[in-house]
């Protein structure tokens, strides 16, 4: 039987890193179901004393709240951790041995992850995301020559969300071409993409998953048709066949995995930004 617990992600900054954390650990536990809250921003003594009283109103009986919690001050974790909840605590955690092993003493800053301290690198990623909005769907073939990578495949396959968090989350230039049932001469590559083979990453998908997304856009429609689909995806992945574009199977997969496997796979470097 699932069971219900709430789950609290709390920061005195975005919170993202807080949420990256706990999400990783109760997707663990698929037989409960959580209730995730984030509460960033708590980052003084009224915010951190709400917050407790928000976690502890949360409270089932014996089934205590999980706070996964990225609190830099000294001050406001120790609010924090007054709340009737099961207390993980990133910096409780990993802070005090690093300081150890270094012989050196943080500067408890707040906001340091996910803050603009470095301008040059700010701006690399913001230029990737324009340029992957700029490059998306074979808009501006002619800046094909300043891409990282360039995704192809199938309409709706996941090209344009993997584009954009490779920008955003990486800064790289991604760009992305939907190949059609025109594109399928003697599965030759369509003109456009034959220069920049080495950038090419193709994207697939099972066709009954296919049509239920393009369902979505287009009910009933031959587009969306479980027929249309299936001929398509087996076109392109008979051109990344006969081309050697390496590729990979978006059915099962999130945004998050389909990047981290195309860089994995073609050698890219994560730029951490």
């Amino acid at each position: 039987m699932t069971t219900k617990r709430y789950a609290y992600f709390v920061s005195d900054g975005t919170g993202i890193t807080a949420e990256n954390v706990g999400r990783s650990l109760i997707t663990q536990f698929p037989g409960i179901e959580f209730e995730e809250l984030s509460l960033p921003y708590v980052d003084t003594p009224e915010k951190a004393e709400r917050a407790v009283t928000m976690i502890n109103e949360s409270k089932r009986g014996i089934e205590r709240p999980i706070v996964v919690s990225t609190i830099i001050s000294d001050e406001i974790r120790a609010i924090v951790q007054k709340a009737d909840a099961l207390m993980l605590d990133s910096f409780d955690a990993f802070l005090g041995p690093i300081e150890k092993e270094l012989s050196a003493v943080s500067n408890h800053e707040m906001g340091q992850t996910h803050n603009i301290a470095n301008e040059q690198k700010y701006q690399s990623r913001m230029d990737a995301v324009h340029y992957s909005l700029d490059n998306d769907d074979g808009a501006q073939i002619k800046n094909y020559a300043d891409a990282d990578i360039i995704l192809v495949g199938v309409s709706r396959c996941g090209k344009t969300p993997t584009c954009l968090y490779l920008a955003l989350q990486y800064g790289i230039k991604a760009a992305n071409y939907p190949i059609t049932e025109d594109d399928a001469d003697n599965f030759n590559l369509p003109r456009p993409l034959q220069a920049y083979r080495a950038k090419l990453f193709g994207l697939t998908i099972a066709p009954n998953r296919l049509s239920a997304i393009r369902n979505e856009r287009r009910p009933n429609s031959r587009y969306s048709s479980l027929r249309q689909c299936a001929d398509e995806v087996r076109m392109v992945e008979a051109i990344y066949r006969k081309h050697r574009v390496p590729s990979i199977n978006t059915t099962h997969h999130s945004v998050e995995e389909i990047s981290t496997r195309i860089l994995a796979e073609v050698g890219i470097k994560r730029k951490m930004l």
